[in-house]
């Protein structure tokens, strides 16, 4: 019986798995050596055989027009995605900043947030207070242009009556 060692290339049929098997072949004029790659499709034997996994295929009775060959052991697995899931989140444990207990935190929020709100109204009244001064000014400036525009416009009028030749 004929033994092949290769990779799992497929895993997608239900009992049957693709593995592709790497050859070193001589070339017979230019003297070089090259790798020539075939696939076979292999029986799993109810094996739980993953994309990836290195596994030894051993020659059996046509399954089917194709397959000829069972997987008969698991030589090397592939990493999953659930490890590789599960050694994320170690190294965020074992990386992660150190936090003061969440029942403080929660303490702390809240007297802030009290801050918060008392300085954020004395803020409001405060800024209310500007804008009354500030219209009080302007209304204060506006009633002391007035007269100076009636007084300037009085001046102009005696200027004029002087200047003119029937007051002479």
């Amino acid at each position: 019986m004929r033994t092949k060692k290769g990779i799992v290339t497929s895993a997608k049929m239900t009992g049957t798995v693709t593995v592709t098997v790497h050859a070193f072949v001589f070339h017979p004029i230019y003297k070089k050596r090259f790798r020539r790659s075939k696939k076979f499709l292999a029986d799993t034997n109810g094996q739980d055989v993953h994309e990836g996994d290195l596994v030894v295929i051993t020659e059996c009775r046509p399954i089917s027009k194709r397959k000829c060959f069972k997987v008969t052991e698991v030589v090397e697995q592939a990493p999953r995605v659930s490890d590789i899931k599960e050694e994320a989140t170690l190294e965020k444990a074992v990386h992660r900043e150190k936090i003061a207990p969440v029942i403080e935190k929660k303490e702390e929020k809240k007297e802030d947030e009290k801050a918060e709100e008392t300085s954020a109204s004395a803020k409001a009244t405060v800024d209310k207070k500007e804008e009354k001064e500030v219209k009080e000014e302007k209304e204060t400036e506006e009633k002391v242009e007035e007269p100076k525009e009636s007084d300037s416009a009085s001046d102009e009028a005696t200027l004029d009556k002087e200047d003119s030749p029937d007051a002479k």
